[in-house]
């Protein structure tokens, strides 16, 4: 991993999440979901999707999330972007983006997006935004349980990949 001249990724490891990891990543979460800037994410629901996500781990802690939630055959969303906040600029956020990615491709996924505040730390990895018209109505099924629905401000950006296909 190459490190940018503006940040210093901090000594640790990126890895697949395990059960044990749900408390820590819906910590994260909610620290960013009371702050109005993240969907909220239960306990049960983190359970059922911990497949979906990766880890940034340091001195045997998780200080940042996200995981990639496949959508449909050709679409998946990066989602649950989070960083512990004294760790945010050191470039864990586009570690994880970037694992997010890499899964993506390795399923033969064309294309992924998010749904995000964080505009420009999207724009910088790649991501453009779109009209949320453009995108199937299947991923608002979330936003019904958003306290912020249906006034919601949060921009979709889409990222075209080039899948790898496995043989």
């Amino acid at each position: 991993m190459a490190n940018d001249d503006k940040c210093e990724l901090p000594e640790g490891r990126l890895r697949q999440a395990g059960v044990g990891d749900v408390p820590a990543i819906q910590k994260l979460v909610m620290f960013y979901a009371n702050k109005r800037k993240m969907l909220p994410v239960s306990l049960s629901r983190l359970y059922e999707d911990v497949r979906d996500f990766f880890v940034y781990e340091t001195g045997g802690e998780v200080v940042a999330c996200a995981a990639l939630h496949v959508v449909w055959e050709d679409l998946a969303e990066v989602r649950s972007v989070a960083v512990k906040q004294e760790l945010r600029g050191k470039g864990i956020g586009r570690v994880l983006v970037d694992a997010c990615n890499n899964e993506a491709k390795r399923l033969g996924l064309p294309r992924v997006f998010c749904l995000t505040y964080s505009v420009k730390f999207f724009q910088a990895l790649g991501f453009r935004e779109v009209d949320k018209a453009s995108l199937p109505h299947k991923i608002w099924a979330d936003c019904i349980d958003c306290p912020q629905f249906p006034d919601c401000s949060e921009v979709p950006m889409v990222l075209d990949l080039e899948p790898r296909l496995e043989t």
